[in-house]
């Protein structure tokens, strides 16, 4: 594939830096002696007029909507309003993609594909800040809600900002190969493909705040006690309800079961002490309530798509120490 492939990034509000220059530097940068560049990137607002950046500064977007009907790939970043994407810009995108072009989003930028009706009965995400508002404004959109990217075909998606990285490097490998999407990494001090999922970064679960009564109290309980046996007859118990009752109850409240919230609570809980400390997987595993740490290993791997030693190693700096490794357990 040559210059020939004209990707074009859509600029349709205020832009982030990062997830512009990502695109920028890997489609618009040459990273071989060869004098050819690989694309031809070239910057599009609405009206071919500068746009307004976080941090303070404009972007130069020289081209105008118009390009979109050249464009092989077209590439939107979100706008500062998820939900107010101007007509003339849905009318674009619907025709770039009845044309064949390839189309991708950054980040949020999903929502303005999604604006545009092209995710409807797709596969796409965005990042784990909007997944569940993605859900709600498209129901139609199949939300992928823990990966990097989605690659679904003639329509892509990435995750958080720096997620776009990765779907770079993705479009690179699918365009020229895993050897130069390789040598790209290389150039720019990345890994050419990271292993998890975007769940790895999401801060803590939240903590519903049930209407009335409900089990707010149950629930704050049950995090600050993760050591002890929190199962559904214990905590059925607490809530003076009978398991069975307390199970629907749970459900119709939290929108899940009690085994599977006290697992993730256990689970976040794992993950920060794997950052903030030294303490071994063994010793996590007993703190957080895991029978074992083989299998807290399980759990972790489900729920972050990573294991905890990986995610020690990219999450924590070596000056993070709040213990000592061989701190014995803490006495009743």
């Amino acid at each position: 594939m040559s210059a020939d492939h004209v990707v074009v990034m859509l600029l349709t509000g205020e832009v982030s830096p990062l997830e512009l220059s990502a695109a920028a530097e890997i489609f618009g940068y040459r990273y071989r002696p060869d004098p050819e560049p690989w694309y031809d990137f070239r910057l599009a607002s609405v009206d071919a007029t500068p746009v307004p950046a976080m941090g303070g500064f404009s972007v130069m977007a020289p081209y105008s909507l118009d390009e979109l009907a050249v464009a092989d790939t077209v590439m939107v970043v979100p706008n500062a309003d998820r939900t107010a994407v101007p007509d003339p810009v849905i009318e674009a995108l619907r025709a770039a993609h009845t044309r064949g072009a390839r189309m991708v989003s950054i980040c949020a930028g999903a929502f303005v594909l999604a604006a545009a009706g092209l995710l409807e009965g797709r596969r796409a995400t965005t990042h784990w800040w909007y997944t569940d508002e993605l859900a709600r404004s498209h129901p139609g959109v199949a939300v992928q809600r823990d990966v990097l990217y989605v690659d679904d075909g003639d329509i892509l998606s990435s995750a958080g900002s720096a997620a776009g990285i990765d779907l770079c490097l993705h479009l690179v490998r699918l365009d020229h190969g895993a050897a130069i999407a390789n040598a790209v990494a290389r150039a720019l001090v990345v890994p050419p493909h990271r292993d998890g999922s975007q769940a790895q970064y999401a801060g803590r679960p939240h903590r519903p705040d049930p209407p009335g009564r409900g089990l707010a109290e149950l629930l704050g309980w049950a995090a600050d006690h993760l050591d002890q046996d929190l199962s559904v007859c214990v905590l059925a118990e607490r809530a003076a309800m009978s398991p069975r009752t307390f199970a629907r109850r749970f459900r119709q409240e939290i929108g899940t079961t009690p085994h599977q919230w006290v697992m993730i609570q256990r689970v976040d809980r794992a993950r920060q002490l794997l950052e903030a400390t030294e303490r071994s997987v063994d010793r996590i595993a007993i703190e957080v309530g895991f029978a074992s740490a083989q299998s807290l290993r399980a759990r972790f791997k489900e729920v972050m798509g990573i294991t905890p030693a990986d995610y020690r190693r990219a999450h924590r700096a070596p000056h993070d120490r709040t213990d000592r490794p061989d701190e014995p357990l803490p006495t009743a």
